[in-house]
């Protein structure tokens, strides 16, 4: 019989906290995601299927919407689901029921680290850290940005928590990423 223990995307058995000065940025491991594409001439379907999976309208260009499924916009007709793992482990399956013929749907649990930035600076490091201009990102806002060389998402949940997911294989080099503009901001 296997013994397998869980690690988080940085390889840890508990979730990595850094803080520098104001801000925190926490390892979240505990989501479930699945991506969601509308299939060509179901459009309008996906999306309104996507709504009751999250209880909110689908989400339009650069934002987030829906809780405790949530989805944010990754492109024309495309979403990312996100959902408690403890709660939604078989996210995927949920939102593949929910809206059948009318979406293509994978499995990202494993594929994306999830980073969430927290603190009265925040936005100081987010300069730093990437292209996209923070200060005018509002609540419920979603964007996808280069950070570090790598493609990843930028959501802000509050003017003071913004969550950044990053491929999962390359968790170390984002995280790393993160906290040298931590380091060199405050």
């Amino acid at each position: 019989m296997h013994d397998l223990v869980a690690i988080t995307a940085l390889g840890g058995s508990e979730p990595r906290v850094d803080t520098a000065g104001t801000v925190t940025c926490s390892e979240v491991p505990g989501v479930a995601l699945a991506s969601v594409a509308a299939r060509l001439g179901q459009e309008k379907k996906a999306a309104k299927a996507l709504a009751k999976l999250t209880g909110a309208p689908a989400p339009g260009i650069g934002r987030f919407e829906g809780t405790p499924v949530m989805a944010f916009w990754t492109g024309p007709d495309q979403w990312m689901t996100e959902a408690p793992f403890e709660s939604h482990e078989d996210l995927a399956e949920q939102a593949k029921a929910a809206l059948g013929d009318t979406a293509s749907v994978s499995e990202q649990t494993d594929a994306w680290a999830r980073f969430d930035l927290s603190g009265a600076d925040v936005l100081a490091v987010l300069e730093l850290l990437c292209p996209l201009d923070t200060r005018k990102m509002a609540e419920g806002e979603a964007a996808r940005a280069s950070i570090h060389h790598l493609g990843c998402f930028v959501l802000c949940r509050t003017p003071e928590l913004f969550s950044i997911y990053g491929p999962r294989s390359s968790a170390g080099s984002l995280h790393h990423a993160i906290v040298a503009a931590m380091k060199s901001a405050l």
